[in-house]
């Protein structure tokens, strides 16, 4: 992409800026005017707003209120061989010496400059830029994306977003902004690679109305520059990390077999268009009369699994569905699971059957308990691959996997938090054998302390 291209794009998107930096996913009340206009109302966690801070004016463009910084340092113990990001297949974002041993690193992760301009009561605007570690450029463009929320009126309601942005499937983030997590460092797998490979630039509709003593949602988007989302889970398979996609940045692609290397770049590009297909989402919602959430998402970006370009970028048809559940099982204990099961699949077919066709699955749950200005929080998942293209071997390109994470997290004021967490991960792949001359099974112990400033 030619430095004119980007510059384009990049205007385009900052013209786009929206939202709200630090607004919740969890369960909670409905969204409104006011929830919006106060992102404390709906994400108590570390990015929330002073309590005593008055509520923004109507229209705020550039001020204290809508420019702020976040910055990420930490410690961090890793064991594990060569890690994805780095061209290997162990599955966290760090990992040990040469030889798989511990190694201990203070790094400099992350510094997020956000502008959440306001433009009338009901039109807002989420702009964000990063530095990331391990990521391409040196600063990119995370999110830039407009919402409009008209205040509420009787039971029905509606609001609508367009831009750069992550879909709302992750329960585990706060939505807008970084993008940060909430109750680990570390996100589940799912939300590992909706973070990397499922961004859109787009544009939904939600409709909110009151049934009873009900409250229901549902939204509608339609997308593109999505058309590489997949690579990561066949070629790599699922990994644990924070690691965010950019509007420019690219992931690293671990060893390809001896058909694919010729045809794929050793690297995925996030965000680019292939084929001009419209891809599409939908997300249904329900808040019963208790302090329960429950979610269904479905996504299909209409990817064509035979466009590529000759620099070795491949369109996938990737598609998936999201099952979210969020419960208070007791004042200060909160529950959050996810499920996701799809498929995706590339390339032209081989008596039959497309070159890359991976089925792939994975589930969680997370307990947090509030801890006066703390919280701890445990969870576990599993999760796999299953591989059965006629281009890849379906055994050793298949991936099966678990994973343990205990976490917690300190609020020492509303500009500076501290989190520390330990991270456990088992997954099997056969590519490590062949590729790296590795046992195919891999146990890796992370363990971080991360300071988050707020400024």
């Amino acid at each position: 992409m030619t430095l004119v291209t980007k510059t384009s794009l990049l205007a385009a998107l900052l013209l786009a800026g929206t939202g709200n930096a630090w607004a919740q996913t969890e369960a909670g009340p409905t969204r409104d005017a006011a929830t919006v206009a106060d992102p404390a109302r709906e994400n108590p966690a570390q990015e929330e707003a002073p309590a005593e801070t008055p509520p923004p004016p109507s229209t705020d463009i550039l001020s204290g209120r809508t420019l702020s910084i976040l910055l990420d340092a930490r410690l961090v113990a890793a064991d594990g061989h060569r890690r994805f990001s780095d061209g290997g297949l162990s599955i966290t974002r760090f990992s040990g010496t040469d030889d798989g041993d511990f190694r201990v690193d203070p790094l400099p992760i992350e510094a997020d400059l956000i502008w959440t301009p306001r433009f009338t009561g009901s039109l807002a605007g989420n702009v964000s830029v990063a530095w990331q570690r391990d990521q391409e450029n040196e600063v990119d463009l995370m999110e830039a994306f407009l919402t409009f929320l008209p205040e509420r009126s009787g039971n029905v309601s509606f609001s609508a977003k367009a831009g750069l942005y992550w879909p709302e499937i992750s329960l585990e983030h706060a939505t807008g902004g970084a993008w940060s997590t909430v109750h680990t460092i570390t996100p589940s797998a799912i939300n590992s690679w909706v973070g990397e490979e499922v961004k859109v630039v787009g544009a939904e509709v939600s409709m909110m109305a009151t049934v009873g003593k009900s409250d229901i949602s549902a939204t509608a988007g339609l997308f593109g520059l999505n058309d590489t989302s997949g690579t990561l889970l066949s070629f790599r398979g699922w990994a644990l990390h924070d690691i965010k996609a950019t509007a420019f940045g690219h992931f690293e692609l671990p060893p390809l077999n001896d058909f694919i290397v010729h045809l794929q770049e050793d690297r995925t590009r996030s965000l680019i268009e292939l084929d001009n297909r419209v891809g599409f989402y939908g997300r249904l919602e329900w808040r019963p009369p208790v302090p329960v959430t429950l979610n269904a998402f479905y996504y299909d970006n209409r990817g064509n699994p035979e466009a590529f370009k000759p620099t070795g970028q491949w369109g996938w048809r990737t598609r998936f569905v999201n099952l979210g559940l969020t419960a208070e099982l007791a004042p200060g204990l909160r529950l959050l699971a996810q499920a996701m099961e799809g498929t995706t699949q590339m390339g032209f077919k081989t008596n039959g059957v497309v070159w890359v066709d991976t089925r792939y699955r994975s589930a969680y749950a997370l307990l947090a308990k509030e801890i006066g200005e703390g919280e701890i929080s445990g969870r576990i998942e599993a999760f796999d691959t299953s591989e059965h293209g006629s281009e890849m071997s379906h055994d050793d390109e298949s991936q099966q996997g678990w994973a343990l994470t205990a976490a917690g997290r300190w609020t020492f004021n509303p500009r500076l938090t501290g989190f520390i967490e330990l991270l456990h991960v088992r997954s099997t792949r056969g590519t490590r054998r062949v590729y790296f001359d590795l046992p195919p099974t891999e146990s890796q112990t992370v363990v971080q302390a991360s300071l988050r400033v707020r400024l």
